[in-house]
């Protein structure tokens, strides 16, 4: 028995070179690498010690397809089996229903047996394991295919696809019940969880024929709380059951008579009947029935927002649940409904698209908008009584702004600037009266206002005496009712020289107003 044992811990390991040589689907080989020796982490040995189970205890996979669950199961002491922990499944492919033929992208559902021969260290995939598809059930219908592998990498085309991370657990636990013995670990492979409204919802899909008998399965494990025996003659499954007088099973012919366990027998038909009238009521309270329609299978909803770990991920869209009815369980084409639902999702993004383009477009206008022309007009009239009590001529307080329409939060930027210019200014005039000592100013203070108010707005000088400024309306000009220009030069003249107040040389030393044209 030592002897066995011992063997049975190196299978794994000098079994894999023959299963290797078949892998196609959706596996191809790679390295070797320490992969396959990693530790069971410590996280998931606390949860075996909470549910009292060891990492040498047998163990049992269930997996659904709608849910993208792959759930992990230890056997106690007493031969009943604990749930251990859910791995959510990054990408399974194809539709919901089993797989019938080679490069059908579909994921099998059914019940089916991993031995050590067929874990493979060596994988492309980080690791992986061959789910033992087709079963005695799949090739009594014909169903061709092979190599359907529960691995890493997040990418299936058939498969079972974990994360590296998680097909690294997943393997060292199997790996370690192996080691302690286990011949074979049962994978339980459903389209959905075996619950009434999902079969109330799914009552006249063409599958659920072979669905009943997968539930009669899973209610065989849920009653008993044990591995189920599994069988498989006159091209069904049958649980729990061994042949009365011996013959044994064969999946193509009629069943012998079969010797049950009646009080297990009793339990799951009490299960069923429960169920059905579950089922009854939901369908009289309205649920219809429908047939679900993926674009290429799906993945859990923890891998949403982590595309980019992904494969195809443009086929990861909402599965569409088309409405059956309920006299003829017919339904327009999926095809049509999968391209109208397309259409409609492409048409509302596309609507949003441009919504959202528009509205940043008007952001945009409004941040780019000039200053209005009342807060220009504000700073020069500070910039001018600033220079004023720069040069040390301003009598009085300086004169208020003539018309100041915005807010004075708006105008502080542009009077921040004002005075840092000034303050340059300032050094720069110190300078030339140490130089020239009893000479008068040749700094003109228009020129310097004019200049400041210019380097603070971003607008620039003007090129010739004959050029309107920018900032003035053009129609003033025009305007009737204005008065003449030499009469607002006079005005204007008559202003800063109060404001500078009295100097009769500087005054002589303002410039003109160019004449608008």
């Amino acid at each position: 028995m030592n002897l066995f044992r011992n063997v049975g811990r190196f299978a794994p390991w000098g079994l894999v070179g023959a299963a290797a040589l078949s892998l196609a689907a959706c596996e191809d080989l790679g390295s070797g690498s320490q992969r396959a020796l990693s530790p069971i982490p410590p996280e998931t040995l606390a949860l075996m010690e909470q549910a009292g189970v060891t990492k040498e205890s047998p163990t049992l996979i269930r997996s659904y397809k709608k849910e993208a669950e792959f759930q992990i199961w230890k056997q106690r002491p007493d031969g009943r089996y604990a749930y251990l922990k859910t791995f959510p499944m990054c990408r399974w492919s194809g539709q919901l229903g089993p797989k019938v033929r080679e490069g059908d992208r579909q994921a099998p559902e059914g019940f089916y047996s991993i031995t050590p021969g067929q874990m493979n260290p060596n994988s492309a995939y980080y690791l992986s394991f061959n789910v033992g598809y087709p079963n005695a059930y799949d090739r009594a219908y014909g169903h061709s295919g092979g190599s359907i592998m529960v691995h890493g990498a997040c990418s299936s085309a058939g498969c079972f696809s974990m994360t590296d991370r998680q097909i690294a657990e997943i393997y060292a636990i199997l790996r370690t019940s192996f080691n302690n013995g286990q011949r074979s670990i049962q994978m339980q492979s459903y389209p959905f969880k075996m619950t009434a409204e999902n079969l109330a919802k799914h009552r006249l899909d063409p599958n659920i024929g072979f669905w009943k008998q997968l539930k009669e399965g899973s209610d065989h494990f849920e009653v008993a709380g044990k591995e189920p025996s599994v069988g498989v003659c006159n091209r069904r499954y049958v649980f729990d059951a061994t042949s009365a007088n011996g013959q044994p099973l064969d999946a193509s012919a009629a069943c012998p008579p079969l010797r049950r366990n009646a009080e297990i027998e009793a339990q799951v038909a009490q299960k069923a009947a429960a169920d059905d009238a579950k089922v009854a009521e939901l369908a009289a309270a309205g649920l219809r029935p429908v047939r679900v329609v993926y674009q290429d299978g799906g993945q859990h909803p923890d891998f949403h927002a982590r595309i980019a770990e992904v494969s195809r991920p443009e086929a990861l869209v909402a599965p569409i649940e088309i409405a059956l009815d309920e006299k003829t369980g017919k339904s327009r084409s999926p095809v049509i409904a999968m391209s109208a639902a397309m259409s409609a999702a492409k048409a509302k993004k596309e609507t949003e698209f441009k919504v959202a383009a528009h509205e940043a477009t008007i952001v945009k206008q409004v941040e780019a908008a000039p200053p209005a022309e009342p807060a220009k007009a504000g700073a020069f009239a500070v910039a001018t009584d600033s220079i004023g009590g720069l040069l040390g001529l301003a009598k009085g307080p300086p004169a208020a702004p003539a018309v100041q329409s915005e807010p004075v939060a708006k105008t502080e930027p542009i009077k921040a600037s004002a005075k840092t210019e000034v303050s340059s200014i300032k050094a720069d005039a110190s300078k030339t009266e140490a130089t020239k000592a009893g000479k008068a100013v040749s700094v003109k203070p228009a020129v310097i206002a004019t200049a400041v108010v210019a380097k603070s707005s971003g607008a620039k000088p003007a090129a010739t005496s004959s050029q309107a400024p920018a900032s003035l309306p053009s129609h003033r000009a025009a305007d009737p009712a204005k008065k003449p220009q030499a009469s607002l030069g006079a005005e204007r003249r008559a202003k800063v020289a109060a404001a500078m107040g009295g100097a009769s040389g500087l005054r002589e030393a303002l410039p003109p107003v160019p004449a608008r044209p």
